[in-house]
């Protein structure tokens, strides 16, 4: 064999080896999204790759054949020619040397070798991760032919290859279930990409966490209520109204725990203003509304589902007991979607500096762990906010400097009304170990 033809025959070699590394870096790098996208605008190759993606044991099989077929010809042809022509090229230097033979082999399995880790592997299989998909759909015709080709040598390696796996109970086909925390890591991975805009990094987030988060994370607590007793006068309503400003009022019969409905406002003060001299009942028919109850185990995705399907924008909020806890408008849970975008509220969480902050004891959990980066409070199915957080930690009622160390902050209470956190004080300590204590 002439030296042109042993090159030719090392190029064709690598090049079928480095189409076959490339395959096989391409289809399990793939991503199915990405690939379900391109089938739908009309790509073929790409719902080729899909069907290889689903069932990967004969792509797998015919990989391994491919590579070590070629790997072992390579070595063959490697072996035999091109150390002849290093063993001339020694001689005319060395004539008389012993070690001739054997540097000549070393030489040649060594130059082989390089040249397929280099082009036949290495390179192509950089090559595939950076643009897994396009090459993919470039190659899947010629994996599939090899397939078809080699079928019944794929067809016994990939029975015994299945049986094997059933023998261990180990799974033999790759699962594609994408949870909302896989869309969240791609979120960020965008933002960090600079494709997604923090905006829309801080929706999508958003709305993935309404499944989780509770409806009394952002409710309006009962001692917070606004309401009118159905006994009330005109002047004691229309005082309640000038100094509460809602669009909606509850209507109680002595007291919280027996709610009438709600009456609207604008419609309350125009049948005021058009009957200014006659009474008007709070509780008469034409202005009381029926009232929503839901149960304070809700998500806020499914009090919105609830919202949508009843036509009501108000909703009252009962536990176990039945006892009214707080109420929760469509404005309340839009509000954990939109949050900072479009909020007018004083915040609940203020940053004093790098290593403190001032935060509402009402604040929910889920909005102190994302500001102060941590993963989760300890036992946190037993509260919701952060001054629930404290009083579980302390196992007391509160007051004011009792604090509570945990994960490398200082929770302390600087202000409490009628045995309620009303503010803390966070605070970075560096350097501290990772304990909870009390005062």
């Amino acid at each position: 064999m002439s030296l042109f033809e042993f090159f030719l025959i090392l190029f064709i070699l690598t090049a079928v080896s480095a189409v076959i590394s490339s395959a096989e870096i391409a289809l399990a790098s793939s991503r199915k999204l990405r690939l379900q996208q391109m089938g739908s605008n009309g790509d073929l190759r790409a719902l080729m790759v899909l069907q290889l993606q689903e069932q990967p044991g004969r792509f797998i099989t015919v990989v391994q054949i491919g590579l070590n077929m070629v790997a072992v010809a390579a070595g063959v042809v490697g072996e035999a020619n091109l150390s002849i022509y290093i063993k001339d090229l020694l001689h005319r230097y060395f004539p008389q040397a012993p070690w001739i033979d054997n540097a000549a082999t070393w030489i040649s399995f060594i130059g082989v070798t390089s040249a397929f880790i280099l082009f036949a592997d290495l390179m192509p299989k950089r090559l595939a991760m950076v643009y897994p998909e396009a090459i993919a759909v470039r190659t899947v015709r010629i994996m599939n032919f090899l397939i078809f080709i080699l079928k019944p040598i794929v067809w016994i390696f990939d029975f015994i290859a299945n049986q094997t796996f059933k023998l261990f109970k180990l799974p033999s086909v790759r699962q594609e279930n994408m949870t909302s925390q896989d869309i969240v890591a791609f979120v960020d991975a965008g933002a960090q990409a600079g494709v997604v805009m923090a905006q829309e990094q801080y929706l999508i987030e958003n709305i993935f966490e309404m499944q989780e988060r509770r409806v009394t994370s952002t409710m309006t607590t009962r001692e917070s209520i606004v309401y009118c007793d159905r006994t009330d006068n005109r002047d004691a309503i229309l005082a309640l109204v000038a100094e509460h400003p809602h669009t909606k009022l509850l209507v109680c019969d002595n007291g919280l725990d027996k709610i009438l409905g709600y009456v609207e406002s604008h419609n309350l003060l125009r049948m005021y203003l058009q009957n200014p001299d006659q009474p008007i009942a709070i509780s008469d028919p034409q202005l009381l509304r029926k009232a929503l109850f839901i149960p304070d185990t809700l998500s806020l995705y499914e009090v919105l589902e609830l919202f949508k399907s009843s036509g009501e924008d108000f909703a009252v909020i009962v536990n176990e007991y039945a006892l009214v806890v707080g109420v929760v408008t469509l404005k309340d849970v839009m509000s954990i979607v939109m949050g900072e975008l479009v909020s007018t509220e004083e915040e609940q969480i203020v940053q004093r500096d790098a290593d403190s902050w001032l935060i509402d004891g009402a604040t929910p959990c889920e909005d102190v762990l994302r500001v102060l980066d941590l993963t989760a409070f300890p036992e946190e199915e037993n509260y919701e906010t952060i001054g629930g957080f404290m009083m579980y930690m302390l196992r007391k009622i509160p007051k004011k400097t009792d604090f509570v160390l945990y994960d490398n902050y200082k929770f302390e209470i600087i202000d409490t009304e009628n045995f309620k956190i009303d503010q803390l004080l966070v605070s970075r300590c560096k350097d501290m170990p990772v304990v909870n204590e009390e005062d």
